[in-house]
């Protein structure tokens, strides 16, 4: 989170290639290093999740202001959308092949963190021989959008608080990161405690989750997100014909509709796994309507030269208000929700 605040300055000034492939090379590393630490030293590995999520920010901050000056208009919606239904599918893949290698491995989570290392290494190999560093604003030059680049990040900062468009949005993409980290956490585990009621078998007292809803939760997770994401793409494209404010209404639709759904995978729980899986699956589907959408906006209503910070502050904001603090709030009003289950149930 913090040091998406640092990439977005320097992915603003600096090559922007060279700094994608030190980070995932330093991200690939992490990875590697974190499979050999013993199962009763937390302390560095925690270390070790904080370092992986720092070099994560070189690439999850800059990656999208490269497609926006290598594509435009509608071009770049679509490639934007090819990059951001990769990362619930690279997320629902974590979750498949984990599974898969972990039980391989006879239970030993370590194996699961020494295969994406090999991944990051194709990427890094890649992106050396085959992508191009574009000039900043290639594709924006008749939008006459340049500022000089000697800038203070300050400044940059203080013009973006003032962007109304950009602030919004940014809330926005802050409430759907708050849902979806909370649902990649505890879904799994909700799923195995539906399985135990449902099919009466004994909790597991291990700390790994069953594999089996890893590994359906994984495939949800993919086919969920490639859907989403393309469709929200789509219908944005083609509602603009006739409402230029198509972008945050398709956002905001995807996020409101997708709350009943959640709620009634949460009912049928411990009615119906089947049921269960279909409501997930089309929330998922509906949230992820936001993921390519927002980015785009924030290319629309952000300057060239200030896009990489503009990333930042936007992962910066969301990673604080949602990645970190869902989890544990809901796992903090989940004994309310157990209350209305039993309640549910007698």
């Amino acid at each position: 989170m913090l040091c998406s605040l640092a990439f977005g300055y320097v992915g603003d000034r600096w090559n922007r290639k060279n700094i994608m492939c030190a980070g995932i090379s330093f991200w690939s590393i992490m990875i590697l290093c974190s499979s050999f630490i013993p199962n009763d030293y937390f302390l560095p590995l925690l270390l070790i999740k904080g370092l992986i999520g720092a070099a994560e920010a070189s690439f999850s901050t800059i990656a999208p202001s490269i497609i926006a000056d290598l594509f435009v208009a509608d071009q770049r919606s679509r490639m934007l959308a090819i990059f951001y239904f990769v990362v619930p599918v690279g997320c629902g893949l974590g979750y498949i092949v984990g599974s898969k290698v972990t039980s391989a491995a006879g239970g030993d989570w370590h194996w699961a963190f020494r295969v994406t290392p090999g991944m990051g290494l194709l990427a890094v190999l890649l992106m050396v021989f085959f992508l191009k560093e574009p000039p900043r604003g290639a594709t924006d030059k008749k939008k006459k959008i340049y500022l000089p680049s000697a800038n203070s990040w300050m400044s940059d900062v203080k013009k973006l608080f003032r962007n109304p468009s950009f602030m919004f949005s940014t809330l926005g993409v802050t409430a759907v990161t708050f849902v979806v980290s909370a649902i990649g956490l505890w879904c799994p585990s909700f799923l195995g405690r539906a399985r135990n009621i449902l099919y009466e078998k004994e909790p597991r007292q291990t700390a790994v989750c069953a594999i089996d809803d890893s590994l359906i939760f994984g495939a949800i997770t993919v086919f969920s997100g490639i859907l989403g994401v393309v469709a929200g793409v789509e219908i944005s494209k083609r509602y603009k014909k006739v409402n230029p404010r198509a972008d945050p209404i398709v956002c905001a639709c995807g996020m409101l509709m997708s709350a009943p759904f959640l709620f009634l995978a949460l009912i049928f729980g411990n009615i119906s796994l089947g049921a269960t899986y279909v409501f997930i699956f089309i929330a998922g589907t509906l949230l992820a309507l936001n993921w390519a959408i927002v980015t785009t906006i924030l290319l629309h209503v952000v300057p060239t030269t200030r896009r990489a910070t503009a990333q930042s502050m936007q992962i910066t904001v969301s990673n604080l208000l949602g990645v970190a603090g869902s989890p544990c709030l809901i796992g903090l009003v989940s004994p309310f929700y157990i209350l209305i289950f039993i309640w549910h149930t007698v």
